[in-house]
């Protein structure tokens, strides 16, 4: 039998080092402020854990929605609504930088032009990893798609629960929020009736 030779586990994440630094210490404030001991075992560590994941969750700002949808356009003449829906929606309230996530769907009309479908769940990524509020997300999407392929309509409708109304406040942990935002043809009653349709029945 030949021995193999086993390597450590190394973790390897990329983050701004001057950006983690500064985060971490204002983390360690604010722990030291709410009375715990940071030295201790179990936090000792936590204001840079704090301040990567901080990154990570916000890391929508160096993202550009609209080139992400530009880099997989395709030429096509589909006149028929195209769906993508249940897309995982994870952001942060900026009210009070509590966590808010559900799911989004999207439809748009194509008007000679087609997105490759992996683009709009990065693009929902790219929008919703900032500090954000629900319903200036769910313009933001459809106001990109609507920039990026011109389509005949664009509809978009994410549902989601707030941990700032969950877990403080008014505690309600069975509340969801519905938002929705159409233009074009899914301003007309009977495209949007299909619409909601499509989202709401599991296809056999």
């Amino acid at each position: 039998m030949i021995a193999k030779q086993i390597k450590s586990y190394e973790k390897i994440e990329k983050y701004d080092t001057e950006t983690t630094a500064i985060l971490a210490e204002n983390y360690k404030s604010i722990i030291e402020n709410l009375g715990e001991n940071i030295y201790r075992e179990g936090l000792e560590k936590t204001p840079e854990r704090a301040a990567k994941a901080m990154q990570y969750l916000t890391h929508g700002y160096g993202l550009d929605p609209l080139e992400i949808l530009k880099s997989a356009l395709f030429t096509e003449d589909h006149k028929q609504m195209i769906v993508v829906k249940d897309i995982e929606v994870y952001s942060m309230c900026e009210h009070h930088m509590l966590p808010f996530f559900g799911k989004a769907h999207i439809a748009y009309i194509p008007n000679g032009k087609i997105v490759g479908l992996s683009k709009i769940p990065r693009v929902v990524d790219a929008f919703s990893r900032r500090m954000q509020v629900q319903e200036r997300l769910t313009d933001e999407i459809k106001n990109c798609i609507q920039e990026a392929l011109n389509p005949l309509g664009v509809a978009v409708v994410i549902e989601a629960q707030h941990m700032c109304m969950c877990m403080r406040g008014i505690q309600k942990k069975n509340s969801v929020t519905t938002t929705s935002s159409f233009n074009g043809a899914f301003e007309k009653n009977k495209t949007r009736k299909e619409f909601i349709s499509l989202v709401s029945n599991k296809l056999s």
